[in-house]
């Protein structure tokens, strides 16, 4: 059954669904993403992954920067849609955006809700050591992330994963989901259960101070947070004057003062147990891996990470 959507999400995560939508022949009539933001060292203007993609098929691209104008909100229902499609945006949807599509608005969410509502729920999930997470497919309404569920799919959080590696397998999960949900609803047929407020947490935006590493915690915790974080906005800590972002480690044995080198190969005390640094970025460098980076700059026992 094709309907007429509006697709409205801006970051890699939403590709594999924008793609599946095109593949099972829905009409695609305009995609709405973020506006090109100045990006890397030349600061020059970078379309969103969706932005590009929208772009590669031949779709209609809208960048509006708020939906609250009359005058956007009377553009978006002049497209007479049947339903329109959400995937990590990054605007809020004014109550005349959701009640414009016959069927209405529906987002997929990279959390099991009511765990992790919010702006960074992947990120959450590994900082907080959650050992299963998933995707669900939500009718939007005006609070947030509190609409109804649709649709689930879940899978285990792996003692290796960043948020990259899970936010790809995320959206490679909610991507075949969407489209069995849409399916559903358009069918009349889909199963909407309310969300308990029992156990709701809200994913807020990592800030910049957050990231920053505190050695005095136990590593078990830094190690969920090093993962969480990478590889952006990225876990740091001071050393030899600069930012140090650890993009990924894993847990080792050893006592020592908080941030201190134990040997020569990085691994470094923490409050409770060690950490093994397994991938770093200098200021100004590129990610490398530890054994790269040794070799450019040597970190001797006894150094100390701030």
């Amino acid at each position: 059954m094709s309907l007429r959507l509006a697709f409205m999400g801006s970051p890699a995560f939403a590709l594999p669904t924008l793609q599946a939508l095109i593949d099972a022949g829905h009409d695609v009539a305009c995609v709405y993403t973020q506006p090109p933001r100045p990006a890397g060292r030349g600061k020059k203007e970078r379309q969103t992954p969706v932005h590009e993609l929208a772009l590669a098929r031949g779709l209609e691209v809208r960048t509006p920067k708020s939906l609250k104008r009359a005058e956007a909100q009377a553009e978006f229902a002049a497209l007479q849609l049947d339903a329109a499609i959400v995937v990590a945006y990054g605007l809020i949807l004014p109550k005349p955006i959701l009640d414009a599509p016959k069927l209405g608005c529906f987002n997929l969410h990279g959390s099991l809700l009511p765990r992790w509502r919010g702006a960074a729920p992947v990120q959450r999930a590994i900082m907080a050591g959650d050992r299963l997470t998933g995707v669900q497919v939500m009718r939007m309404e005006e609070g947030l992330d509190t609409g109804r569920i649709i649709a689930t799919a879940q899978t285990p959080i792996e003692f290796d994963d960043t948020s990259a590696t899970l936010t790809a397998r995320l959206s490679q999960l909610g991507a075949p989901l969407m489209i069995e949900a849409l399916e559903a609803i358009a069918r009349g047929r889909a199963q909407e259960s309310p969300q308990s407020e029992e156990g709701a947490t809200y994913a807020h935006k990592i800030t910049a101070a957050e990231a920053r590493i505190d050695w005095a915690r136990p590593a078990r915790e830094l190690d969920c947070m090093i993962r969480g974080l990478s590889p952006a906005p990225g876990a740091w800590c001071d050393f030899m004057g600069g930012r140090l972002k650890i993009l990924h480690c894993r847990l080792g044995q050893g006592r020592g003062a908080p941030g201190e080198a134990l040997d020569d190969a990085l691994l470094i005390a923490c409050g409770e147990g060690a950490l093994r640094l397994t991938k770093i970025q200098r200021e100004g460098r590129p990610p490398m891996d530890a054994a790269d980076f040794l070799r450019g700059l040597s970190v001797p026992a006894g150094a100390r990470l701030g």
